[in-house]
């Protein structure tokens, strides 16, 4: 296909579900746009990019099915253990200052990660003072973290996690096996509000001691980057902690003076100014 018109079409998909559907992903990185574009024309058994266009403009459940293909869903229980054990050691000190906390976990994808905080916030005593405020711009992926319910086979490697995370308990704790399912403790939900959230359209909903926005921006463009940048910290508390995936930074975004460097390795930053 000519690369330019490969172009065009996408930018007119884009610009076609937003002005109907109003989700943007107009600014998100291109390459990877289009490798999950491709994914979805050959699962739809579609030829073309103005042939997914049709289909999804005409074609709910296409939407779905698009929505779910554009949106990453890499997440594990106490992903990057080392993350935790950092959180743990320089954040939760912090937070016992304080008499009640919000935390925001921005893109939350099927909750693993959420529930990972829940977690270690029960365990250093803090659950009962906390509320987590778990978002996704994709209902379907939010109902599956809401239930609370992962495959059992991967058990083993979330209990590594966690211990490699500095977790104190039996993992085995925290959920109940049936059928191939282990089913997470009712009580670590109690604290947890899951609601839908688009970085790319919508705007801040509260102050937040902690946001977690974790292997996020690097499906977006610099501009989105930038403009995600600004809801983050306008809608952190001063000396509020902001979490980053690795392969993330605060490096020459507008925002970079902002912030002191908490724990550089684990990309923790501390809101100063």
């Amino acid at each position: 296909m000519n690369p330019h018109l490969e172009d065009i079409e996408i930018q007119l998909l884009l610009e076609g579900i937003f002005r109907y559907y109003g989700f943007d992903f107009r600014n998100y990185a291109l390459a990877s746009m289009k490798r999950r574009i491709w994914n979805t024309i050959r699962s739809e058994q579609l030829d073309s990019i103005s042939g997914l266009q049709e289909k999804v403009l005409h074609d709910r459940d296409c939407m779905e099915r698009f929505l779910l293909n554009l949106s990453v869903h890499v997440t594990a229980m106490f992903r990057d253990s080392s993350f935790y054990l950092a959180f743990r050691n320089k954040v939760v000190p912090l937070l016992k200052t304080y008499p009640f906390i919000r935390i925001w976990h921005a893109g939350c994808s099927t909750g693993e990660e959420v529930y990972s905080m829940a977690i270690l916030l029960q365990e250093e005593g803090l659950y009962h003072r906390s509320r987590l405020y778990a978002t996704d711009m994709n209902e379907m992926v939010l109902r599956k973290a809401k239930a609370g319910i992962f495959p059992l086979e991967l058990m083993q490697q979330y209990t590594q996690n966690y211990l490699e995370a500095g977790g104190k308990n039996y993992f085995s704790e925290y959920y109940t096996a049936a059928y191939d399912n282990a089913i997470f403790r009712p009580s670590l939900k109690e604290n947890i509000v899951f609601s839908p959230h688009n970085l790319a359209t919508d705007s801040s909903f509260n102050e937040f001691n902690v946001i977690l926005c974790r292997n996020v921006l690097i499906y977006f463009n610099k501009s989105l980057q930038e403009k995600v940048h600004s809801l983050l910290y306008e809608s952190l508390i001063r000396f509020g902690i902001l979490g980053l995936g690795r392969q993330e930074s605060l490096k020459f975004t507008p925002y970079e003076k902002h912030y002191e460097e908490l724990v550089r390795s684990e990309k923790l930053y501390r809101r100063i100014v």
